[in-house]
């Protein structure tokens, strides 16, 4: 006997070991109960073994079980206080029934109650505890007949495995928790986030227009000089005044020179200042540009646009932070901040020999790239909204727009970015009749578009006729004939261009990578025109 007993602590000394080894290897409970179930069951020779666990509900479910059939596992579920199970988790007391077949509270729902050789089947049931609370219930039944010492030993390794499986569970509730926690935070400061870098005067809700903000809200505070890059009328010189703005210089001056609109002559005494009688008509000194922005910013717009030979004298007073007005010998120090802005490829002039190089590097610390309005086509509408707004308000009118026409407005190419949109609002709402603006005020629906006519020199182009569909609209667009087939040199590889205005549109865009402008130019017609004509024909832009 004695020797037996002996054998019996190895195993279970072994089976505990093993346990903890398994429960502590992931976090995924449901498959370590699983293994660790398996490992009891086999060590010790029991015929099953259940972990049930309360769920959100408050209801009582299997969590693993070894020795179940897929239906009986899908039948173990308990109410807590209902069978042995439910009795056990209530009151947190371990429970033995030496035969089950005699036990009337034993609700026999995985099948439990069938006798091996007429022997009766006995079940020992332990709470599982996370905290001093009960969170579970492990069982195993066996062979009562076939037991060594009575239930002592299976209570005592029950024990020992129901306070490991709780500190697994634990442990796991506690990552989830956590992680929970965390994703909730992240949820919130996302939202908090999203609309959360706002600049004055500055429209922009669209994420690329966000994230320009956040490089402001960045950049802004440093003293680092700033090259704003952007086409024309994407807004830079409203964002270097917030630049301004958010710099420790804000109740300094903001000074803004427009270096393409003077002359070199000009430009030089504009900035740098003059003194009497230093040329005709100096009749008096004059401070220049650099003077009147000392401790305060200097927006130097088109900064691409000025002579070599300025470049040279425009760098000695960025690297030395002095200069001499025009006829003057006395050197004057200012603390500057440098915005500057260009809507031209600085890169290609430099190695075209246009830009001098060290001047390209001394302006190009921070660089801030203005994305043109097609690219960030969600503020197109509230930037309608303002337009309309302001209109309204300074000539006392009551405008709206249609829901067609702002999808013709954001539909558009927008060459000239926010500035022809803000052009094209208060042209058409100028000429509008009655308190709607619709699709039929825009000028391109009758293909006389001032900025078709100003970029494009093709202007025989076809107006697509207006048609109905099932009671809705087709709004009438400036959509060309796409022409059938083109000249020898304009062919491309040999190709010709296939039958069908969608074919010939869908060869176009594919041929050019499916850039817009690209393909536009294959097809002898606008952007705009492009534009219009794929929203026609319903064809979907891919993105690379």
């Amino acid at each position: 006997m004695n020797a037996i007993l002996h054998v019996r602590a190895q195993t279970e000394l072994a089976t505990i070991y093993e346990i903890s080894k398994i429960l502590t290897s992931s976090l995924n409970v449901a498959k370590t109960c699983r293994e660790a179930l398996n490992v009891l069951a086999n060590n010790m020779g029991y015929r099953r073994c259940m972990i049930v666990t309360e769920n959100d509900d408050g209801d009582l479910h299997l969590l693993a079980a070894v020795g179940l059939s897929p239906e009986e596992y899908g039948a173990g579920h308990y109410h807590p206080g209902e069978g042995v199970i439910g009795k056990v988790f209530t009151s947190g007391m371990p429970a033995v029934v030496q035969d089950l077949a005699a036990e009337p509270v034993f609700l026999n729902r995985t099948g439990a109650l069938d006798h091996v050789d007429g022997e009766p089947i006995a079940l020992v049931g332990m709470p599982i505890r996370v905290a001093q609370q009960v969170v579970g219930v492990i069982t195993i039944d066996r062979v009562n007949g076939r037991n060594v010492g009575g239930f002592n030993e299976d209570v005592r390794l029950l024990t020992m495995v129901a306070s490991l499986v709780g500190q697994a569970l634990a442990l796991q509730r506690t990552v989830v928790a956590e992680r929970n926690e965390l994703i909730s935070e992240t949820r919130r400061l996302r939202h908090e986030l999203k609309g959360r870098y706002k600049l004055d005067n500055v429209i922009g809700v669209s994420k690329r227009m966000q994230d320009v903000f956040a490089e402001v809200h960045q950049a802004g505070p440093s003293r680092s000089t700033v090259l704003l890059r952007g086409e024309s009328g994407t807004g830079k010189e409203v964002i270097a005044r917030a630049l301004h703005t958010l710099s420790p210089r804000k109740d300094a001056p903001f000074i803004k020179v427009n270096c393409a609109a003077l002359s070199e002559s000009l430009l030089e005494s504009e900035l740098f200042g003059h003194e009497k009688g230093s040329f005709t008509g100096a009749v008096g000194e004059r401070k220049g540009r650099f003077e009147m922005a000392d401790k305060g910013t200097l927006f130097l717009d088109e900064i691409g646009d000025i002579s070599p030979a300025f470049q040279a004298k425009l760098l000695r007073v960025l690297q030395e932070r002095e200069f001499e007005r025009v006829g003057g010998t006395r050197s004057i120090k200012v603390d500057v901040r440098l915005v500057c802005a260009t809507n031209r490829n600085l890169e290609k002039m430099v190695a075209a020999g246009e830009f001098r190089a060290d001047l390209y590097y001394r302006i190009n610390v921070v660089s801030l790239f203005l994305p043109p309005l097609r690219e960030r086509r969600d503020d197109i509408p509230p930037l309608i909204a303002y337009f309309v707004e302001r209109f309204n308000k300074d000539n006392e009118r009551d405008l709206r727009v249609t829901p067609e026409a702002l999808n013709v407005l954001t539909n558009c190419y927008w060459p000239g970015n926010v500035r022809e949109l803000e052009n094209c609002i208060e042209r058409t709402a100028t000429m509008a009749r009655g308190d709607a603006i619709s699709e039929l005020h825009f000028p391109c629906h009758t293909n006389r578009c001032l900025t078709q006519s100003l970029h494009h020199a093709d202007k025989d182009d076809a107006v697509a006729p207006v048609r109905s569909s099932g009671g809705s609209v087709e709004i009438s667009l400036p959509i060309p004939e796409i022409p059938h087939r083109t000249s020898a040199p304009e062919r491309l590889f040999g190709d010709v261009l296939p039958e069908g205005e969608r074919e010939r549109l869908i060869w176009a865009m594919e041929r050019s990578g499916w850039v817009q402008a690209k393909a536009a130019r294959l097809l002898n017609i606008t952007p705009r025109q492009m534009g219009y004509a794929l929203q026609k024909f319903d064809i979907e832009v891919r993105r690379f």
